[in-house]
């Protein structure tokens, strides 16, 4: 069973240049773009940056337009962790607030209410129980936390909201690569547990592999090659996918490959 399809997405954006920002030619972001993602799966995109993968995850989210084309997204409450864990917090909220913050949307969206605010604390204390934050961390702002768990409460507010369907877009390229094994290992614990699927966004191919059931590699905003991850990796058809490849060859610790 499909929770997305993409069929033929196209999305051009314009390129403009002088203090008249005068149209002189155009980037072509997503060009011609159909893939399918099966419930239940984490469907690996990867691909140098600037090939439209974002993008991609922009449109399937409908926090852009794309320009022809057609998405179907069959799943309820999606969401989004981002790349940078500090600039996707508010700085002024504590860490009650931007986790309460979901539950509220929810329930303006949905006309329901979970009554009583101990009833929120009792949510937020179970998500920060499966992200493994202590209970302290309701009291504290962002910038009081490193930048993995920074991570942790950002993958907390996604998940909050019990959503059927997460675009991961680089949730861990910023981070160092200890940090990054643990959110990578905490993210799988979490769809495993609540059968999410996920679109995991990465230019960092060992990442993809340990995440991914099926990948697609893009460039300049085509997908040139998509298939299951072992086949990708052990058997490549496309010369692009195996200078990628080549790249992480005996470099990155065995626990990625």
């Amino acid at each position: 069973m499909s929770i997305v399809e993409c069929k033929n997405i196209k999305k051009h954006f314009p390129i403009l240049r002088g203090y008249r920002r005068e149209k002189v030619g155009i980037v072509k972001a997503v060009d011609d773009v159909s893939l399918e993602i099966k419930k239940g799966e984490t469907f690996g995109l990867v691909g140098e940056s600037g090939c439209g993968k974002t993008t991609i995850g922009k449109i399937i989210l409908g926090i852009i337009k794309p320009d022809s084309g057609r998405i179907i997204l069959s799943a309820q409450r999606p969401q989004v962790i981002f790349q940078d864990p500090y600039n996707s917090l508010d700085p002024k909220m504590r860490v009650r607030e931007i986790l309460a913050e979901g539950l509220v949307l929810q329930d303006r969206r949905q006309g329901t209410s979970l009554g009583f605010a101990r009833d929120r604390r009792d949510k937020i204390q179970e998500i920060l129980d499966l992200v493994k934050l202590p209970k302290s961390s309701v009291t504290k702002y962002p910038h009081e936390f490193s930048g993995g768990e920074r991570q942790r409460i950002a993958i907390g507010r996604a998940v909050l909201t019990e959503p059927e369907f997460i675009v991961c877009d680089e949730p861990v390229s910023s981070l160092d690569v200890t940090i990054q094994l643990e959110i990578l290992k905490l993210l799988k614990n979490i769809q495993k547990r609540f059968s999410i699927t996920y679109l995991f966004i990465s230019h960092d191919l060992r990442v993809v592999k340990f995440m991914s059931d099926r990948v697609a590699v893009m460039k300049e905003g085509k997908i040139i090659e998509e298939g299951p991850t072992s086949r990708i990796y052990s058997n490549p058809e496309r010369s692009y996918t195996k200078l990628l490849l080549s790249s992480i060859l005996n470099i990155y610790p065995k626990a990625y490959l």
